[in-house]
């Protein structure tokens, strides 16, 4: 992590840590109530290196709506992000409508709220890949990916609908369809990492091990 505060917009994907609702591939693990307190703390995880990184801006994005309570008490905090209803009838409708609100107002970086890997280290060489610096020029795209075939962030400078549009969410082949989406465009992607996320069972025990 450098001195300087993150260089662009950042965005984070919530879903409202509700049994039931989030993380449900957990539940057969932890039961619903664990999942959900889980949950909760890679959210605050989350936002806590957001923070950290001093982006020129923080975006929550949230599901079921940023009227939900638990959102309406981060926003009481002394620092609070600014609370968006997530929109759309899947995943990448949903970040394409994100996108198209922050990068009218700049740069963003998208993130979700499971890869406890993930650190200020990483959310700078993204910036610096997607923003350009003496060593290399500007990246169309950024991402980086997971292990599991997906990815744990994407950043833009423009809108990109085609990057979002009829992929295979949440399978191993989510990457490499991007990638090729990312050809067809005509895009310079980068990637200055791959790191893992905690979506199965495995991954919990992962991440108790690591820490």
């Amino acid at each position: 992590m450098t001195a300087a505060g993150l260089a662009l917009r950042l965005a984070v994907f919530a879903k409202a840590p509700l049994p039931g609702y989030a993380k449900t591939r957990l539940i057969p693990l932890l039961g619903a109530e664990g999942t959900a307190r889980l949950a909760g703390t890679l959210i605050a995880r989350t936002l806590a290196l957001a923070e950290a990184v001093r982006p020129q801006a923080l975006t929550l994005w949230c599901a079921p709506s940023a009227g939900h309570p638990y959102f309406r008490a981060l926003a009481a905090g002394p620092s609070p992000p600014r609370l968006c209803t997530q929109t759309g009838a899947d995943l990448g409708a949903r970040m394409h409508a994100a996108f198209t609100d922050e990068l009218a107002r700049g740069p963003t970086l998208l993130i979700g709220t499971d890869c406890p890997a993930l650190t200020a280290g990483h959310l700078h060489a993204a910036a610096e890949a997607l923003l350009g610096t003496v060593a290399g020029p500007a990246a169309d795209a950024v991402f980086l990916p997971a292990e599991d075939g997906g990815y744990v962030l994407v950043g833009l400078h423009t809108p990109q609908p085609r990057l979002f549009e009829d992929l295979p969410w949440s399978t191993p082949a989510l990457m490499d369809a991007t990638r090729a989406r990312l050809r067809q465009a005509g895009l310079r992607g980068a990637e200055p990492a791959t790191l893992w996320d905690l979506d199965r069972p495995a991954d919990y025990r992962r991440w108790l091990k690591e820490g």
